[in-house]
């Protein structure tokens, strides 16, 4: 295949429909055909990044390797297929305008009146092609976020418009929508479908394929019926049923023959179905764990999203440890002394979550203590972490006011403080330590057991860090800073060998883990965590 092709996935009807899902499986069936894939996200919105929304508007916030924070679906691009995201992978509205209006400042338009059309799309169409001339790559998925008729997505389309137009069978278009069923009339109705269709049409986009999200079997009198109105090839109408697994949808999408009407349709040569065979062995693996471990998710996001990347991570490794895992989500807004034991009791790991700011940091504290003290295995991530740090220098080293330089500016004892570079930063967005950082682990450590070897690479998100003025008061009363950065000398993981399993990690682990390559963390944590409900 001499030249890269491109996909464009868009929604309609109503968002949240799993445009990221579709897309990670349109990707994970081609690569398993043999082509190399990559896939972008761009987002309507004029944040430069999600990275200072609040995870409540927005789900959690993803770092690729680079450093760039993201939308959450460039989580499950890579969980799905393996692989690496960058900054080239994720845009927004905010971060096209951006780069528009510095190169009207810098002059570069040479005194034109800077439009929509030519200049925002043209910037649009250069961001979608950018990727495409990195070497090898066959396939560029790009999915927007949003629906078709918001005002915020038009030059998005309008620039797709334009791509299909220039690129002929080299671009198409999937577009997903959603199908209700109406309990009343006992129905299911496509005509939301159609008007989406229409929408599309108005602004020139003739969608080449179309996903069909549904709660029930859409029958083939509803899929012709939707055909026939929507100007689409019968066997380019796939359906999306509610199915246990995300991943069981790029089985799914391969049965119907997703992938095969993309290639027929883009003049690629189909072949033979390819078996998926690692992947099916997952889901085998999935569908046959019955027995279940129990994990307390403590945190203040009360939103399955706020977390996602940790809840796939421990999904993942319940599989390969045969367990299926059921999360509970514990409020550390509501968690205290009194009734720490009641919120706990029942659990068989503790994962410590990460954060940002001051709500909720003392029920963490609290839960770490808690655990500790009853060796129940405990996972602290980023922030999760720092907190097991604090309670340790409250409740073990006697300084009562330990705290947080992010939490108090005053306390003595700030055995975690913020770095010199980081003193006058006074633009929250994109300035913390982010992206993936060496780290050296010290050798008969239980991480470096865990891992397997001395370097390893994790990716941050993070301004604070642990004051290293305090290591050898930690260490000489049993926590061990045993992960460094080799060149900053800042500790990346902390743990209590004297207990099961006690390890906070200032890194994000759940950014790495993959459906195929699960986090060796996660993995171990899981079996510890089976071990002792035993």
């Amino acid at each position: 295949m001499a030249e890269t092709k491109y996909i464009f996935v868009t929604g309609g009807v109503v968002s949240s429909l799993g445009k990221g899902i579709i897309s990670s499986s349109i990707g994970k069936l081609l690569q398993a055909r043999g082509y190399n894939i990559t896939i972008q996200k761009f987002d309507p919105y004029i944040n430069i990044d999600p990275g200072t929304l609040n995870p409540y508007e927005h789900g959690e916030c993803y770092v690729t390797v680079d450093g760039m924070e993201t939308d959450l679906d460039l989580g499950h691009y890579e969980r799905f297929t393996g692989i690496q995201t960058t900054r080239a992978n994720s845009l927004t509205t905010g971060r096209i305008y951006k780069a528009v209006i510095d190169k009207e400042r810098r002059g570069d338009y040479l005194g034109k009146t800077i439009q929509v059309i030519p200049h925002i799309t043209d910037e649009i169409k250069r961001r979608v092609k950018l990727l495409g001339k990195q070497k090898d790559i066959d396939f560029v998925i790009t999915e927007i976020g949003g629906t078709v008729g918001d005002i915020e997505s038009t030059p998005f389309l309008e620039a797709i418009r334009q791509l299909k137009w220039e690129m002929g069978s080299k671009a198409l278009c999937v577009h997903l929508t959603y199908v209700p069923y109406l309990k009343a009339a006992q129905e299911l109705k496509t005509k939301p479908t159609q008007h989406s269709v229409k929408e599309l049409q108005s602004i020139g986009i003739q969608p080449d394929i179309l996903v069909l999200r549904t709660e029930k079997h859409l029958s083939d009198n509803i899929r012709r019926k939707v055909a026939a109105f929507c100007n689409v090839d019968f066997d380019c109408v796939v359906q999306s049923e509610d199915l246990p697994s995300i991943y069981d949808v790029p089985v799914n999408m391969q049965t119907q023959g997703l992938d095969s009407a993309i290639l027929r349709k883009m003049g690629e040569e189909i072949g033979e179905t390819p078996q998926l065979g690692p992947w099916r062995t997952f889901l085998d693996k999935q569908k046959k764990a019955k027995e279940i471990v129990k994990i307390g998710l403590v945190g203040k996001y009360d939103l399955q999203d706020a977390y996602k990347s940790i809840r796939e991570s421990l999904s993942q490794a319940a599989t390969y440890n045969d367990h299926k895992v059921v999360l509970t989500f514990i409020n550390s807004e509501r968690l205290t002394k009194k009734n720490v034991a009641e919120m706990i009791d029942g659990q068989d790991g503790i994962m410590i979550c990460p954060g940002f700011g001051q709500r909720g940091i003392e029920g963490k504290i609290i839960a770490a203590q808690y655990t500790r003290e009853h060796d129940i295995p405990t996972f602290g991530i980023c922030l999760g972490m720092q907190m097991m740090v604090i309670e340790f220098a409250r409740n073990v080293l006697g300084y009562t006011d330990a705290n947080s330089r992010e939490m108090d500016e005053t306390t003595k004892h700030n055995v975690i403080d913020i770095m010199e570079e980081q003193k006058n930063i006074t633009n929250m967005g994109g300035t913390m330590r982010l992206g993936a950082y060496e780290c050296v682990l010290k050798r008969g450590s239980k991480a470096f057991n865990i891992y397997g070897k001395d370097t390893i690479q994790e990716r941050h998100r993070h301004r604070y860090e642990f004051n290293n003025t305090y290591i050898a008061e930690m260490e000489n009363n049993g926590m061990k800073c045993v992960g460094t950065n080799p060149e900053s000398d800042l500790v990346e993981i902390v743990e209590i060998p004297a207990l099961k399993w006690y390890i906070g990690t200032q890194f994000h682990p759940e950014y790495q883990s993959t459906v195929l390559n699960p986090h060796p963390l996660f993995l171990d944590f899981i079996k510890t965590a089976i071990e002792y409900k035993k």
